[in-house]
């Protein structure tokens, strides 16, 4: 049994590549040291707080799987680079404003820090040449053949997909996890006493697992060519928000409005955004 080359055509791995790799793990580290400072800063150390805290550092996991998609030239790095980025920047920066007060320079310092390291990022995933030339491959698979079993590069059978595509796919592949977030928070709300809260947390939960599914199946044909996959996705940003965002303020108040409600808005943007972009630039030259 044989493997491919860890790198696209056997060759060395660029120089702009090799710096988006140190880049991304930089932002990586970045992610930790600001949270840990807005942690040590925040007056009130909550449940919360430590909910948010802890989705924000799931990021430094993202960035880890970015950076593996970065170094076997996957073509899916860009959507996924670009998502992360702007949810980084959206769940970090609710957290550096208190509820009351201005901010520790401390944690602003540090989100700005963060903030320029992410426009870092997508501007090389997007608009350096040598990266978008190593950004092609496919994932490997398992092929069986005249020459025996090996594992190797495989085009897929679905037509060529369009990057914008593959963008609105991974923003929407979010939507779930910043619905249960602030849900997760809003449990607090009910050992708080609002026992009422129990039936809508309940939904909530359940809204937010479902919305994974449908969003998986949607996209899968969304990457196969249906135009009325490109309307359900939109109907589902709108069902989404119409759900998400007034258990928000319900529950969480105007500061978990804007705390919470925020990123989503932002993904939701981003899928609509994207889905504008894939129709105007018509079919795709190449596959993704």
């Amino acid at each position: 049994m044989t493997t491919a080359a860890a790198t696209p055509q056997g060759v060395r791995r660029p120089p702009a590549v090799r710096g988006l790799t140190a880049l991304l793990a930089t932002t990586a580290a970045a992610t930790v040291v600001v949270e840990v400072l807005n942690w040590s800063y925040a007056p009130e150390q909550g449940f919360g707080l430590a909910v948010r805290s802890g989705w924000a550092l799931l990021r430094t996991v993202g960035f880890l799987v970015l950076i593996w998609h970065v170094h076997r030239g996957r073509a899916a790095a860009r959507p996924l680079g670009l998502i992360l980025a702007v949810t980084t920047v959206f769940a970090v920066g609710r957290l550096v404003v208190p509820r009351a007060g201005m901010p520790p320079l401390p944690g602003l310092l540090g989100f700005a820090a963060l903030t320029l390291l992410c426009a870092a990022v997508v501007w090389m995933l997007y608009r350096s040449p040598q990266i978008g030339a190593y950004l092609v491959r496919h994932p490997g698979r398992l092929v069986i053949d005249r020459q025996g079993v090996s594992w190797r590069e495989t085009p897929p059978r679905r037509p060529p997909v369009a990057a914008w595509l593959l963008t609105a796919r991974v923003a929407a592949f979010t939507y779930s996890p910043l619905m249960l977030v602030p849900c997760l928070i809003a449990i607090g709300t009910i050992f708080d006493g609002k026992i009422v809260a129990v039936p809508a947390v309940v939904a909530w939960f359940v809204a937010g697992v479902l919305v994974s599914n449908v969003v998986l199946l949607d996209t899968f044909f969304l990457l196969r060519g249906k135009r009325w996959a490109r309307t359900l996705l939109v109907a589902i940003t709108v069902v989404v928000l119409a759900v998400d965002l007034p258990l928000c303020w319900w529950l969480l108040g105007v500061d978990g409005l804007v705390r919470d409600g925020a990123p989503l808005v932002a993904a939701a943007a981003l899928t609509c955004y994207a889905l504008w972009r894939a129709g105007r630039a018509g079919p795709p030259v190449a596959a993704s």
